[in-house]
């Protein structure tokens, strides 16, 4: 497959944009960031997640880095609860749960101990995840974000406590997803968000403990997931409202973080299994953002670096904010001969 490179290469500009001393702002209106809404934790540990990935390579990726960190840990509770929203007047406005923001902050806590050159960072997100990892979710996607960090923290350290049991527990609460019957395969009566992370989960876990089922069971469960989330040539991936058996393509609108997922989710699997086919899908999921979509329509501002917040029927959302410019760059990332830095 030719993944169609864009005009201009852009970078990290856009996120240095809607990053300030505190963390990066969550919602944008086109390019400008949207300072009432605040910050949230979801963001700031998908930007740990992206700027870790950068290598250094950028000259902002480090401080950013640093930046979403300390936001994370700030978050932090003493039992491993984390808050996810905070005021523009920094302030924290909800209570600390193990929702998704939870499960974001140990993946990005993990990715930063491998991929992070700072060794003071590495440090500080290390202690941080043997925090988070003390209590659990109910939530199976929040769980699943967790043992993304769990795979990564073992890497490093194969015997810590805290990394190992959510690994194991993992294997638990995927049995008790058990996999649907006949032609809807989801664990689950419907296809909600992020819908990759389920198995690449499963085969982060299976490759951590040596689970040759766990491994097969996520790498089947992804390949019925591509056929499910494609349209012809193209992705056509589940809208806002979820995705149920029989409902008709396309729907809308369409979220780039279902797509970022679905990168990640087939880099994990190329990498797990050596299959080329995974490499076809990560350029899928390149080729959704640079207009092979249900629209035709670019899905990135090549002149802010920004990525859009939804495609729908009749166009594009032209705001840009954290979660969609972070979902097109994390894409990106894993064409890094296509990508400025």
């Amino acid at each position: 497959m030719t993944v169609m490179e864009p005009r201009h290469r852009m970078g990290l500009r856009h996120l240095s944009r809607m990053t300030d001393d505190r963390g990066i702002l969550e919602h944008a209106e086109f390019e400008h960031p949207r300072f009432e809404h605040g910050y949230c934790t979801d963001d700031n540990a998908r930007l740990l997640v992206v700027a870790v990935r950068d290598n250094a390579e950028n000259p902002d990726s480090a401080l950013l880095a640093r930046i979403a960190a300390r936001f994370l840990i700030d978050a932090q509770r003493r039992d491993g609860s984390i808050h996810n929203r905070m005021s523009f007047e920094r302030m924290w406005i909800d209570a600390p749960s193990t929702d998704d923001c939870w499960g974001r902050a140990l993946w990005g806590f993990g990715t930063a101990v491998t991929r992070s050159s700072d060794a003071e960072l590495r440090t500080s997100c290390y202690d941080a995840f043997g925090i988070g990892a003390l209590t659990r979710s109910d939530s199976l996607r929040s769980m699943c974000f967790a043992m993304l960090g769990a795979a990564e923290i073992v890497k490093m350290d194969s015997s810590h406590e805290g990394a190992c049991a959510l690994l194991a527990d993992g294997v638990a609460m995927f049995a008790f997803h058990p996999n649907g019957h006949g032609d809807w395969m989801w664990p689950e009566p419907r296809l909600a968000y992020a819908n990759a992370l389920i198995p690449e989960a499963m085969l982060a876990v299976g490759e951590s403990l040596n689970h040759g089922g766990l491994i097969t069971r996520g790498t089947r469960l992804l390949h019925w997931l591509i056929r499910e989330e494609s349209l012809g040539d193209h992705l056509s991936v589940t809208p806002v409202g979820g995705r149920g058996r029989g409902d008709i393509k396309p729907g809308f609108d369409q979220q780039p973080i279902e797509v970022a997922a679905i990168a990640d989710a087939a880099a994990r699997a190329s990498a797990v299994t050596g299959d080329d086919y995974w490499e076809e899908v990560i350029d899928l999921a390149v080729n959704w953002f640079l207009g092979n979509n249900d629209v035709g329509l670019v899905m990135m501002d090549t002149e802010t670096g920004g990525g859009y917040d939804g495609l729908r029927p009749t166009g594009v959302n032209l705001n840009q904010g954290a979660e969609s410019t972070l979902a097109m760059i994390s894409t990106m990332q894993h064409r890094s001969s296509m990508w400025l830095v």
